[in-house]
């Protein structure tokens, strides 16, 4: 069963002072002017607290000024584009996540998304918490009640409904050992960088259940944790966007369950999406970055 904590156990005077380790917070952004602002000041602070060493915002070529935006807050931005340039495109998330790995060089490494609203510090220390107060834990994901909110209407209930309708199904069946975590694709994610650089990294929708999965297979359900963050809300796929998602997550768990020797291999194609008069097919890439400890090993 997965250990389980709240963030009020862990407020920054605590990690501030039993930190041993350097810690760094990684935020991937794309095009998120309207958020990014608050969520920088929030771990600047943290920053001047001394509960984190170093804060990157990995830009996307953002044109809303995103990257400024970051910057003069007091972070410290990079444009993904600049990050191991010869491994050619940046292919989303996944990839710029791996590849600011290049250039975190603190032992614990936090990744919190640029999207969330009413962002506070409990985000950053939570997730760091367990990694300061106990040896034993190697990797952190985040839990949270995610409203649902439609333009002026909200409801308390609702969000994630990927994570409802095909992460946590595909995890009770095929690993339920992580079936505790509330919220598998959660992009609130810490781990000892030692770790982190042995795992690949997917692009894309699947890095989230990935990196849990592959966590779990390399260090063991002990060496992981979730903490609850309370509520976090964010802005909403429309739903034609859910499906190549929730492929994508299929896909990655799919392709785990044939090296493990589980499944026969499975030739994913192109995900056929309701077009006018039928269908047309939308690519749904998973490419997958290897280990970052081979690329430095190799360099």
């Amino acid at each position: 069963m997965a250990r389980s904590f709240h963030h009020s156990d862990f407020q920054a005077e605590r990690i501030a002072a039993e930190r041993r380790e350097t810690v760094a917070v990684c935020v991937p952004a794309r095009e998120e002017a309207g958020t990014i602002g608050p969520i920088v000041e929030a771990l600047a602070r943290l920053k001047e607290q001394g509960v984190i060493d170093q804060l990157l915002v990995v830009d996307a070529d953002s044109t809303d000024g995103t990257g400024e935006i970051a910057a003069a807050r007091g972070a410290e931005v990079i444009q993904q584009g600049s990050l191991l340039p010869e491994m050619g495109p940046v292919l989303g998330k996944g990839d710029a996540m791996w590849r600011a790995l290049s250039v975190l060089d603190r032992d614990i490494v936090c990744y919190l998304d640029a999207d969330s609203e009413d962002f506070g510090p409990h985000f950053a220390c939570g997730m760091i918490g367990p990694l300061v107060s106990e040896r034993r834990t190697s990797f952190v994901k985040g839990a949270y009640r995610r409203p649902f909110k439609l333009g002026d209407a909200s409801s308390a209930e609702g969000g994630g409904r990927v994570t409802e309708l095909t992460a946590r199904p595909l995890l009770n069946l095929f690993y339920p050992d992580l079936a505790r975590f509330r919220q598998p694709l959660a992009g609130e994610i810490a781990g000892r960088r030692e770790l982190l650089e042995r795992l690949p990294f997917s692009t894309g929708y699947a890095v989230e259940i990935a990196l849990l999965i592959d966590a779990y297979n390399e260090a063991g359900l002990d060496a992981l944790a979730q903490v609850d963050l309370d509520v976090r809300q964010n802005r909403h796929q429309p739903l034609a966007e859910l499906g190549p998602m929730a492929y994508a997550v299929l896909r990655a768990v799919a392709d785990r369950l044939v090296r493990d020797g589980r499944l026969e291999h499975v030739d994913a194609g192109a995900f056929l999406v309701p077009a006018a008069g039928g269908f047309e097919p939308r690519e749904v890439p998973l490419v997958e970055r290897p280990p970052m400890a081979s690329i430095r090993a190799a360099a």
